[in-house]
């Protein structure tokens, strides 16, 4: 069994794509990062960087004690290491998925995110970082646009955990959509992942840990996410 510490934001999602694909076994533990649980000293003694998701795995392969992982990107890692399934059918295949898991982690994923702040969050409207992260987030879905040509996935055929740690991070925002029409790789791509059941059943989690999800943040809750 996995303990999934977990709140319905893209970095969650991409876990519980994971999960729900691969068929494993878990249960959720809420992490609400508008109240701060994110900061409590039971949940930074395995998430040491204050972020969730973050998983213990109480049945690990070697049949040892609980592994916890913490960070999206290596939990993707270890969980397809663990089902060897979505990290690579092969040596080549894996090299291909790891190096776009390093560009979403690193790339994709952390300068969407700043766009969304500036341009759904910031409490006053900064023209220079709207730009900036705007015209970055562009590039990004042109490098994706282009990879995906004559791919059906990422890195090939395969739907793996690079796809999955991508497609959350496509146009997350609904106050702040990005215009997706000069990329028709993408949406095409994007509307075969969202059509797979997983990837729904997934999605539903969100109303279930957070009925709040999608309303605006109370002071508090900023205070929470920006102001500590």
């Amino acid at each position: 069994m996995i303990d999934l510490y977990y709140w319905p934001t893209p970095n969650g999602h991409k876990i519980t794509l994971f999960l729900e694909e691969a068929g494993l076994a878990y249960t959720i533990k809420p992490v609400d990062i508008g109240k701060g649980d994110q900061f409590q000293p039971q949940f930074l003694a395995f998430s040491p960087n204050n972020k969730m998701p973050a998983i213990i795995d109480h049945e690990p392969n070697d049949l040892g004690e609980p592994v916890s992982v913490f960070e999206s990107g290596a939990i993707l890692q270890y969980l397809a290491g663990k089902t060897g399934r979505f990290g690579g059918s092969n040596a080549r295949q894996t090299l291909e998925v790891n190096q776009w898991l390093m560009w979403q982690v690193a790339g994709q994923g952390p300068m969407t995110g700043q766009y969304g702040h500036f341009t759904t969050y910031a409490p006053e409207k900064i023209d220079y970082a709207i730009d900036r992260y705007s015209r970055e987030v562009q590039r990004l879905l042109g490098v994706l646009d282009a990879r995906l040509a004559g791919r059906a996935f990422i890195a090939g055929d395969d739907y793996t955990i690079a796809d999955m740690a991508t497609y959350p991070w496509i146009n997350p925002y609904t106050r702040a959509p990005l215009d997706l029409a000069p990329y028709p790789e993408l949406r095409r791509w994007h509307a075969s992942i969202a059509a797979r059941p997983a990837t729904g059943r997934a999605y539903a989690l969100t109303a279930k840990v957070n009925p709040d999800a999608g309303k605006p943040l109370t002071e508090e809750q900023r205070r929470q996410l920006f102001g500590r």
